[in-house]
């Protein structure tokens, strides 16, 4: 089969298309899928830099989520699924093939109103979303939200589904293209945070309060400002460190306002751990999905071929959503 191979860690250059082995048949609770198409995530290319070890077993090639078509099913693979069923999946990697194995428990149906290639937009950033605002930080109804990166993947599907449950939306971006593109998912306050403090603006919007939940891709040097950002009570969730990791923090302002930090990954997670939240997302996102109230933001599709072009893309934040390889 085809596959997008690592040849040594570095630039996007290091991506290379290669005729690879085959894949052995699916084992005990696992599929085989021929992919329709991969999503393109950060984690990738963090992997390809050589900054991401590898979960036990997982595939060397990159991907962590595809779309696609189930080839053969292993031993003890829940009766729902079946051969020819199309699905989407989170992976613990090697979505970028034409092939791939995946534990069935990491299975999603393709929601209705929405295409093959499309879905391969979904897992990750609804499996993060969810299980990150929603699980951990107990976003509510009512409540107000602020998402760092709006115009990302994650933001542009955090930014819909916090609408779709009556939560109030802060975003950040770098430009006023991905600032409208915000505004067009529902965002109702968009912030230039090249031009604008961000910290005042949001005081101003809330009345002085802050905000009650915050989603950060940038870590260290928003750490203080996201802190002063919230409201009593609020709750930060870190998911990237695009910043850096280090930084000098004053607590007393977590003191007196109860705040909470939390940060945390999906790939790292185990088996048991990602199933629940893959059941999570299927019970609680895929109604929003199939009644078109949250619908994946594909800004470009490239073949398996230009992988090394879709990852100078991400890292160039140019984009808007979600970057797709087609094998």
């Amino acid at each position: 089969m085809r596959a997008v191979a690592i040849a040594s860690p570095g630039g996007p250059e290091v991506l290379e298309e290669r005729e690879v082995e085959d894949l052995p048949a699916p084992g005990d609770g696992e599929v085989l899928l021929r992919v329709a198409a991969a999503g393109v995530n950060r984690t990738d290319t963090v992997q390809r830099q050589g900054g991401y070890p590898l979960p036990p077993g997982a595939s060397p090639y990159p991907g962590v989520e595809c779309s696609g078509t189930i080839l053969a099913l292993g031993a003890n693979v829940h009766p729902r699924w079946v051969v020819g069923d199309q699905v989407c999946a989170l992976l613990p990697g090697g979505g970028y093939a034409e092939k791939v194995v995946v534990p069935a428990a990491l299975l999603l149906p393709v929601p209705e109103e929405v295409s093959l290639t499309d879905a391969a937009g979904l897992p990750e950033v609804a499996c993060t979303v969810w299980s990150t605002v929603f699980m951990t930080s107990h976003l509510s109804p009512g409540e107000s939200f602020l998402i760092h990166g709006g115009s990302s993947g994650i933001g542009t599907f955090a930014i819909q589904m916090a609408k779709h449950l009556g939560i109030k939306v802060i975003v950040t971006a770098g430009s006023e293209e991905k600032l409208a593109a915000c505004a067009g998912l529902g965002a109702d306050v968009c912030i230039n945070y090249k031009t604008e403090d961000f910290v005042a603006r949001i005081k101003e919007e809330t009345n002085g309060n802050g905000v009650d939940v915050i989603l950060d891709n940038v870590g260290g040097p928003y750490l203080q400002r996201n802190l002063e950002s919230l409201a009593v009570d609020g709750r930060l969730f870190i998911i990237g460190f695009m910043g850096g990791t280090v930084t000098e923090l004053n607590l007393q302002a977590m003191l007196a306002r109860r705040l909470t930090i939390q940060v945390a990954g999906l790939r790292s997670r185990s088996l048991a751990n990602k199933a629940q939240i893959v059941s999570a997302v299927e019970k609680n996102v895929w109604p929003a999905v199939a009644s078109g109230k949250v619908r994946p933001v594909v800004y470009k599709t490239l073949s398996l071929s230009e992988a090394a072009e879709a990852h100078k893309l991400m890292e160039s934040s140019s984009h808007i959503g979600k970057i797709l390889l087609i094998p």
